[in-house]
């Protein structure tokens, strides 16, 4: 019964979201984790959860006009969609891409209510952004951008409301100039933002926290079978804020870093890359990534390979932290030849269905971005407290805060996807322990 019942739900969702590839793989990654809970509680059945929570509560979608440096008029268009409010405010980047689109910003606003719910925290889901392209934009027209932008999101956020924070091409720089257009449109000092700096409510660890999280949730993975991080040589995808801060932190802990990648190719050096030169890099900030790692093939060795990717070298670990559906089948069997130890996400859904269903029938540990990248939001979440109390905790407190989170996201995962002769179905766990959570939320709050 439960199958026909999710069939027909699929069938459903297709036909309702024609097009949105990217928002239906997300919707269905979860549910079809879902049978057995399915079976042990009809009531979710009977109250269409499924159907209430791929329907996102708004979507609000807006234009955004601006001037450029020479005058002209600029056109761009700008969108929030706030999934899911049922455990708290929604709470989700904004992210500033040319490839933005309403079908991307609902994954990524699915995905994030569920990651939110596995920290343990009262923040609901939403995500947010707009087909703006800064590349290659100054200082100046970055600013204008963001203030037009806020002009009209300011409506729709606030502290109890809806609270965005950085994401792709929205960094600290962004986020200033946002919540500096939002304190004078809503007249008040707020904590409608987060990733802020320091100076004006931000946090420590915010910059850090996802790249973090993710190696502390590795460790846990690890220390599941009395392994460590020590000497294990580890891939990853990206050069920006999560890849660049997983890579030095793992090194700290005595890991090889092989590979960084862009998206014109990757950086492989078997001796491991340098943790200096990641350290350089991650002061560097806007630097171009492609430049940045082939500097670093010049300084430390090792070799750049165009239009390559990182999961064809021999490794223990691969962190995908670029983006989503990065890591294909063909990637995946690559990886299972070379019998790599497990897969952690630091990218949102970066592993496509293919890839992730190999995975599982290797007996590969893989983690999914829901659970291993959830220590951005986390900090975000301690944030928001620091703001509420007006008060400010110091960089030891919250990295301890942040690997007791991403601890408890791990225990769950346990907990829920079984462990059994030393296999952790992550997927599921995280999925069912994330989807409780909400549904429990809607359930008791009525028809709403």
């Amino acid at each position: 019964m439960n199958s026909q019942y999710c069939e027909q739900f699929h069938q459903w969702l297709e036909e309702r979201n024609p097009g949105q590839d990217e928002f239906i793989q997300a919707v269905k990654d979860v549910t079809n984790d879902l049978y057995g809970l399915l079976d042990e509680q009809p009531l979710l059945q009977e109250q269409q959860v499924l159907y209430r929570l791929a329907e996102p509560d708004r979507i609000i979608s807006f234009r955004v006009t601006w001037h450029d440096d020479n005058g002209q008029v600029r056109v761009n268009r700008g969108w929030r969609v706030q999934h899911s409010g049922a455990i708290g405010p929604y709470k989700g980047g904004i992210r500033f891409h040319p490839h933005v689109n309403e079908s991307v910003l609902k994954f990524l606003a699915f995905e994030q209510t569920f990651k939110n719910a596995l920290t343990g925290l009262p923040i609901g889901g939403g995500k947010g952004g707009a087909d703006f392209n800064p590349r290659d934009c100054s200082d100046a027209e970055i600013m204008r951008f963001c203030q037009a932008f806020m002009s009209e999101l300011y409506r729709h956020i606030g502290e109890n409301t809806d609270i965005p924070a950085g994401d792709i091409n929205v960094g600290q720089r962004e986020i200033g100039y946002l919540f500096g257009q939002y304190r004078r449109l809503a007249n008040q000092f707020a904590g409608a933002l987060t990733g802020k700096d320091i100076e004006f409510g931000g946090s420590e660890v915010r910059l850090e926290a996802t790249g973090f999280g993710l190696i502390y949730f590795v460790e846990e993975m690890l220390a599941a079978h009395d392994k460590t991080l020590e000497g294990k040589r580890v891939a990853i995808s990206g050069a920006g804020n999560v890849a660049l801060h997983a890579a030095f932190k793992a090194c700290e802990e005595g890991a090889k870093i092989i590979t960084l990648s862009s998206s014109r190719g990757v950086y492989h050096n078997p001796e491991g890359i340098n943790p200096g030169l990641v350290k350089e890099a991650l002061d560097d900030g806007n630097e171009d990534s492609t430049e940045v790692l082939q500097n670093m093939a010049e300084r430390c060795g090792g070799h750049w390979h165009d239009n390559k990717k990182p999961w064809h070298f021999d490794c223990d670990i691969a962190l995908p932290c670029a983006t989503q559906n990065e890591l294909d089948e063909e990637d995946a069997m690559a990886l299972i030849d070379k019998s790599i130890l497990l897969i952690a996400e630091g990218a949102n859904m970066p592993c496509t269905n293919a890839a992730t269903r190999r995975f599982y029938e290797a007996g590969i540990l893989h983690a999914p971005g829901k659970a291993s990248n959830a220590g951005g939001v986390a900090l975000s979440g301690l944030e928001m407290t620091q703001n509420a109390s007006f008060t400010q905790m110091g960089y030891e407190e919250l990295d301890s805060q942040l690997k007791t989170i991403m601890r408890g996201i791990h225990q769950q995962c346990v907990e829920q996807g079984g462990l059994h002769d030393g296999y952790v179905n992550y997927h599921l766990g995280a999925n069912i322990a994330a989807f409780k959570r909400v549904s429990n939320a809607v359930l008791a709050q009525g028809l709403i």
